[in-house]
């Protein structure tokens, strides 16, 4: 009986594992260049370390268990939460600010679908300990430089950019109760993907106010943050409040910051739509979409400055971002960006036997390659004596540099080596050839 893999899982043979470690050592090299440190936890954690976070509704998307001592755990669905635990477990003894990243293997009982899966990869950066916007720019700035690195440009994707602080505000000013804020966060995070009537219409159902709804409309259209005090004091009454200059003072700084930085305009775009699905946002928010697509969101993240304090420890700003790997993935391939950045299999040396019946040629062939191997050279040989020209075409197919032939002339105590490109072959002795490796 054949046994599938598990749906929504995915099998990496070789072929795969070199896109999964192509992203994932991108994902790493970017990050250690642009300042952060890597940290990872453990792959299950208490249940009620996500119950925190997100509440009991939680345990219905992800996998939860008990374990013999009856404890009720559950394999993590994000780190987020684990970096929380691990920062307030050494709050007064890690140096600030800190700035950490991590790729961890995540898990979510959830229905698979294009670009979104039960197992995946995803990276996490972010920096504890900083209340300004430079550290959300500088997030902001670490996940373009990774995109950028691997060929999307600003034709291919967009940073949406937005604050929960700015919504909150706003609604707060234009008279919105407390309590239905989540209901109308909810629905400006699907503004994208409806027609303007639909959203009016159900903007309208949840604001008894016509006016009032239509002026959060109006607002939800402003895609340029330099305007934003105009289209805010059209709209808004008494707008000149400390909590909305604040506010806006922090975008506007945070699009300087991005500019001082070298971040191309076209990149950049506001969006108060962007509201992010996680509750525990407390201000500038950003999802990364690919242009004239219909895949989900490349990444997300934004600011969370409460989320210590929720798992039992101190008050401390925090920011960060996460990108999953397999919308990354398909928006590559689409772009034709991914195959051909794919790092080629290849070998420094193979080692070809060629004459069956002479024991010390076969013995010669493994200690070679060993002493290869061991000189830090990749070498490879082939298990079965065949014809030269089938052993060549592996060394081909392997992509070796150079093919050493062991043959008759090895009881000479010399070998033939022929490079691989220009077809060239020239006869060695064998102790000179291996005092003449250049080991780097």
């Amino acid at each position: 009986m054949k046994i599938p893999p598990v749906k929504g899982t995915r099998d990496f043979y070789p072929a795969d594992m070199a896109v999964r470690n192509f992203i994932v050592d991108g994902w790493k090299k970017v990050s250690l260049r642009n300042g952060f440190e890597e940290y990872d936890g453990p792959m299950f954690e208490y249940l009620k370390m996500f119950q925190i976070k997100s509440g009991d509704e939680i345990v219905e998307q992800l996998f939860s268990l008990t374990d013999r001592g009856g404890r009720d755990l559950a394999l993590r669905p994000e780190i987020t939460p684990t970096l929380a635990r691990m920062v307030n477990q050494r709050i007064n003894s890690l140096p600030k600010p800190i700035k950490w990243f991590s790729v961890p293997r995540l898990f979510r009982a959830e229905r698979p679908q294009k670009g979104r899966l039960r197992e995946f990869f995803q990276w996490n950066i972010d920096i504890i300990g900083i209340d300004a916007p430079l550290a959300d720019a500088e997030v902001i700035f670490c996940t373009l430089d990774y995109l950028r690195k691997i060929g999307l440009t600003a034709d291919d994707i967009v940073v949406k950019i937005s604050s929960r602080k700015l919504l909150a505000v706003l609604l707060e000013m234009l008279g919105i109760p407390e309590f239905q804020f989540e209901d109308i966060y909810a629905l400006l995070d699907k503004r994208a993907k409806l027609p303007d009537d639909t959203f009016k219409e159900l903007l309208n159902e949840k604001i008894d106010d016509p006016d009032i709804a239509e002026r959060i409309f109006q607002l939800m259209g402003i895609r340029d943050h330099n305007d934003l005090d105009k289209i805010v004091g059209k709209y808004l009454d008494g707008w000149k409040e400390q909590s909305m200059v604040q506010v806006l003072e922090e975008l506007h700084f945070l699009f300087c910051y991005l500019d001082r930085m070298g971040v191309d305009k076209r990149f950049l775009e506001f969006d108060m739509g962007i509201v992010r699905g996680l509750a525990y946002y407390t201000g500038t928010v950003f999802e990364i979409h690919a242009k004239n697509s219909e895949l989900r969101a490349i990444c997300g993240g934004g600011r969370y400055d409460n989320l210590l304090r929720d798992f039992g420890g101190p008050s401390i700003p925090a920011t960060g971002m996460g990108m999953g790997d397999c919308v990354l993935e398909i928006l590559l391939e689409e772009k034709g960006l991914l195959k051909k950045q794919l790092p080629t299999r290849r070998l420094d040396y193979f080692i070809a036997c060629v004459d069956e019946n002479y024991k010390d040629a076969t013995d010669a062939t493994v200690s070679l390659t060993m002493k290869l191997r061991s000189a830090g050279f990749a070498a490879n040989f082939s298990y079965k004596i065949t014809k030269l020209g089938k052993q060549l075409k592996q060394a081909s197919e392997q992509n070796a540099r150079k093919c050493i032939i062991i043959g008759d002339e090895f009881k000479e105590h010399k070998l033939a080596v022929k490079d691989m490109t220009t077809g060239d072959q020239t006869l060695l002795d064998y102790d000179e050839f291996l005092s003449g490796l250049d080991t780097g």
